[in-house]
């Protein structure tokens, strides 16, 4: 979920390659199979876990975890994560929009249901779109739904 940049990492001793902690074979590099000194290990490990990534690491699935259970495409949410990542890694104390609107396909219940439309507030029952939308630094999200004819005219988010 995060970029491969912030993960821990060392050089190899043996093949002078970078090497990611988290692909170690049994403590042995996964290119030449020279053992790492535990000391490296312990001193990146210990900075990766000061940087606080667990967090964004725990943040990002179960964001992606949330989203792609209501249906919403796994590509547009990983764009959606790493554009707010990169936002935070570029400068980090700027305050930034937060909010997000994802089109997510309609259930079988949403297919037969009555439907108000949030564009043009039309009451439908078939076709139109259903989108989740909200902020990040907010608990929860909404669901709007779009008839056709709000679709044509592109007020649909």
């Amino acid at each position: 979920m995060t970029s491969r940049t912030h993960a821990a990492h060392t050089t190899c001793p043996g093949c002078q390659e970078e090497v990611y902690l988290d692909e170690l074979v049994k403590g042995r590099c996964p290119l030449c199979g020279c053992t790492l000194d535990d000391a490296d290990e312990n001193e990146e490990v210990e900075d990766f876990l000061e940087r606080g990534d667990f967090s964004w690491l725990f943040f990002n699935y179960f964001l992606f975890k949330q989203l792609t259970e209501q249906g919403a495409s796994p590509l547009r949410v990983m764009q959606l994560v790493s554009s707010y990542e990169e936002a935070c890694i570029k400068d980090p104390l700027v305050q930034r929009d937060t909010r997000f609107a994802l089109e997510v396909p309609l259930t079988g219940w949403d297919r037969v249901r009555p439907k108000r439309c949030a564009g043009c507030r039309r009451i439908f029952f078939s076709g139109g779109k259903k989108v989740i939308s909200g902020d990040l630094s907010a608990p929860g999200f909404s669901v709007s739904y779009y008839c056709g004819s709000c679709e044509e005219k592109g007020r649909v988010p």
